[in-house]
């Protein structure tokens, strides 16, 4: 019987918590999958328990409902992938890529407006090309879209000068891509647009660089399911940033600085995580996002409360969580924050087991791949 871990201890760290190195694993590339399952929902379920035996569970997505603890309140990621990768040409003609990185929302708060539906406004993105690009240069993409590169910052990251007519979304959506991780080999295709989408994701919360990918398993008939059994579902929104796949490059995992994302929590879902606590009834993250922005928020605020802003929260084993007490995710990358997150949650050496089982059963790993149920 599953049971809230309130009052639980932190998840006790070993020195071999602290190495880079303790988040490495197996993976044969067979099983990075770099397409979505032929329909959405079909995936693979592992269930595994937080604290006690590792007795692992391996079902399908389609069994959720009966796999969640009674009365759980289900908090999900509403936001939107923007088609944040233009391809473009330098003035000299060259090939050029550009990802933007700033938040849409936060971008179109500070354009300013020019003659004519012309705006502008600072961000923050990489750039790609065959050669150097100098700061001042001037890049030209597709609907309209120029971006001047202002400043270089550290890992390629550039603060930019954005300029564009009309609607921007739009524009994006007209000209750009949907950023596919790097581990996905492949270009993107028209069913990418659809399925590295939730059903759930939100048009007036578009600027995500990234999926919150374990609701990619959701059908609006799974979310119905769930509803006539009488679980709960609240929303948060947190723009996840291209940070997400940022490697880890100290080996004390302690000196990494983590990326900052940008998150909204509504009044609603602060009440409904607060009526759940009060109640008694589990609060079950549906992805790290969500985690992350449920945690960061408690971090800031000393409980979970209408909240926008950032949050650079970085969970790895020791760490205590204040409110989430389940967690839906997928599997994720070797030696990666995500990974490390989850180990904080439930045990580094019982989620690397319960990963070495998933390989060896053939589970689908990363974006595209099979989910995991830490209850």
């Amino acid at each position: 019987m599953f049971s809230p871990h309130r009052s639980a201890s932190p998840v006790l760290a070993q020195e071999a918590d602290f190495l880079l190195q303790g988040y490495d694993y197996a993976l044969p590339g067979a099983q990075i999958a770099q397409y979505p399952a032929e329909e959405r929902g079909a995936s693979r379920l592992l269930v595994m328990p937080r604290t006690g035996a590792l007795a692992l569970e391996h079902r399908t997505f389609a069994e959720l409902p009966s796999c969640l603890p009674p009365g759980a309140l289900l908090v999900a990621n509403n936001a939107r992938v923007l088609e944040a990768r233009l391809l473009g040409r330098r003035a000299s003609g060259g090939k050029v890529e550009f990802l933007l990185l700033t938040p849409l929302p936060l971008l179109l708060a500070h354009a300013q407006s020019g003659k004519q539906e012309e705006f502008s406004a600072e961000a923050e993105g990489l750039v790609r090309c065959g050669g150097s690009i100098r700061d001042g240069e001037c890049l030209h993409f597709g609907a309209g879209i120029d971006v001047t590169v202002l400043e270089t910052g550290q890992f390629g990251c550039r603060r930019v000068r954005l300029s564009w007519k009309g609607d921007l979304a739009q524009a994006f959506a007209a000209t750009g891509h949907i950023p596919l991780p790097p581990y996905i080999k492949r270009s993107d295709v028209k069913e990418d647009g659809s399925r590295y989408q939730t059903v759930y994701a939100r048009q007036d919360k578009t600027g995500a660089v990234a999926a919150p990918t374990a609701g990619l398993h959701f059908t609006q008939e799974m979310r119905a399911a769930l509803a006539a059994a009488d679980f709960g579902w609240a929303e948060v929104t947190l723009y996840v940033g291209y940070g997400t796949f940022s490697p880890v490059r100290s080996q004390d995992i302690r000196h990494h600085r983590m990326h900052r994302e940008y998150v909204e929590i509504p009044e609603a879902t602060a009440r409904a995580v607060a009526s759940a606590r009060r109640q008694g009834r589990p609060v079950l993250a549906v992805g790290t996002t969500s985690l992350r922005a449920l945690e960061g928020a408690a971090q800031q605020c000393g409980s979970v409360q209408a909240f926008k802003g950032w949050t650079d929260i970085f969970l790895y084993p020791g760490a205590h969580f204040r409110v989430v007490d389940g967690l839906l995710t997928n599997f994720h990358l070797p030696q990666s924050t995500l990974l490390m997150l989850v180990a904080a949650f439930a045990g580094r050496e019982r989620v690397l087991a319960a990963y070495a089982e998933a390989v060896r059963l053939g589970y689908r790993f990363f974006s595209y791949g099979d989910a995991m149920l830490i209850r």
